[in-house]
């Protein structure tokens, strides 16, 4: 691995010393460093995605309609506003009202009109969230958010109504 040159005999000046230069080969510890790169590389997670679970339908056994004294519209709107209200759009349980995001807005509504449903009629909460067209896709995800810390155990995503559009323009937040 180490080697020494020397320079040849007779070569050099009378009277001088001679001095051995060295010189190492590396090439074996270069392929060490590239081996446990690799391996590390291979071995090493990176990050992992952060996602959330979604449950999906299932086709086998009966469809059972939900009642709408136990559904919550949530209509997202323009300005990052939500319209939410209980029941039918024509003859709401809960009137239509507007909110933000955040712990006193959606994330209220929910946890209110679950405790009224749970009350009431001693079941569990569906909401159905309905995206317009002037509202962003951040709001979405953060409505989707406040369902999973508010723990709401079914939801679905629909297409927006003419009613709720109505609904969104007598608000203000189409």
């Amino acid at each position: 691995m180490a080697e020494l040159n020397t320079p040849a005999a007779g070569s050099g000046r009378k009277g001088t010393r001679k001095r051995a230069s060295t010189r190492v080969d590396l090439t074996a510890m270069v392929d060490l460093a590239f081996l446990l790169i690799t391996f590390f590389i291979m071995t090493t997670t990176l990050s992992k995605p952060k996602i959330m679970p979604v449950v999906m339908p299932d086709n086998e056994g009966p469809d059972e309609p939900v009642s709408e004294n136990r559904t919550l519209t949530v209509c997202l709107g323009k300005d990052n506003k939500a319209l939410w209200y209980l029941g039918r759009a024509e003859q709401p349980i809960l009137k239509p009202t507007v909110a933000g995001y955040g712990k006193n807005g959606v994330r209220k509504a929910l946890l209110d009109a679950a405790a009224y449903v749970k009350k009431n009629y001693g079941k569990t909460l569906m909401v159905i969230v309905k995206p317009a067209d002037s509202s962003k896709y951040e709001n979405l995800v953060n409505t989707i958010d406040e369902l999973d810390i508010t723990q709401v155990p079914a939801y679905a995503i629909a297409d927006i109504a003419p009613q709720d559009i109505t609904l969104l323009k007598q608000k203000g937040i189409y």
